[in-house]
């Protein structure tokens, strides 16, 4: 069953912090202050605002002590004066525009089309800007087939927490592009996942939880990818096999971040 997503987000499109410096001055983004409320803390906190035009409800990351975690904001000011010595500063806000085709896929909605939702776009949901600190990655020739992940040599224990992980849909997003795949999945916070896909097989697979060993991230990642690949191959092979790409995205991801916000637009079932 197809499932067609056609609402927009805010009236006024997020712009990147390239295309803000190219605009005219007339056109640059109101400047604000607002009140951004961080779950994961518990709190909430003012910062000051110039390179966005923000909304209350925006999913933002912010300098400072709370720098990479993910904020939400509550409250907006653009009639103020303040210090700017007093403040730290809203440094990227999430687009969270999602128009296009999807298809159901269990817990998961797969779109074929690489617009619809794009890594890029998905990963400023969970994480904050990627960082210029510098990272060493080393990877063997191990492949293992996707039917058989535990041959990555998964402790039992490891194995249990990461089927926990994918029964409770934590395996937020995944993508495959030719043969690189992507993937973010949430524990105490959201990771990325990287591997290599190839007729079946599966190498070169890192997470950014640091583990030097297979973690239970990477291990609800591959259950997950089996389960959509065999979904694909049952329901959807012909638009797999023209594009040579897929992404899933959890139900309920999108239901929060892409919809529960929205006041106008339309889905259409067909």
């Amino acid at each position: 069953m197809k499932f067609k997503i056609g609402f927009s987000g805010y009236e006024e499109e997020q712009q990147t912090a390239e295309q803000l410096a190219e605009m005219p001055g007339e056109m640059q983004p109101v400047k604000s202050v607002v009140q951004v409320r961080f779950p994961s803390q518990g709190r909430s906190y003012s910062y000051y605002n110039d390179r966005f035009d923000l909304y209350v409800g925006d999913i933002v990351f912010v300098e400072g002590k709370l720098e990479g975690v993910k904020g939400i904001v509550t409250e907006l000011s653009r009639t103020f004066k303040i210090r700017l010595s007093d403040y730290k500063r809203v440094i990227a806000v999430a687009d969270t525009e999602v128009k296009g085709r999807l298809y159901f896929g269990g817990s998961h909605l797969i779109a074929f089309d690489k617009d619809v939702i794009p890594y890029d776009k998905i990963r400023a949901w969970f994480l904050p800007p990627e960082s210029e600190e510098e990272y060493a990655v080393g990877c063997d020739d191990e492949s293992v087939h996707i039917d058989d992940p535990r041959a990555f040599g998964f402790r039992s224990e490891i194995a249990e927490r990461g089927f926990d992980y994918y029964n409770r849909c934590k395996v937020v997003y995944i993508s495959v592009d030719g043969e690189s795949g992507r993937a973010i999945v949430e524990g105490s916070r959201a990771y990325e996942l990287t591997f290599d896909y190839f007729a079946g097989e599966i190498s070169n697979l890192t997470c950014g939880c640091f583990c030097s060993y297979h973690c239970k991230h990477e291990f609800a990642m591959l259950l997950q990818l089996r389960e959509t690949l065999r979904m694909i191959e049952e329901l959807y092979d012909d638009e797999y096999g023209e594009s040579d790409y897929f992404a899933a995205i959890g139900k309920s991801a999108l239901l929060t971040y892409a919809m529960d916000r929205e006041e106008k637009g339309s889905i259409v079932l067909e």
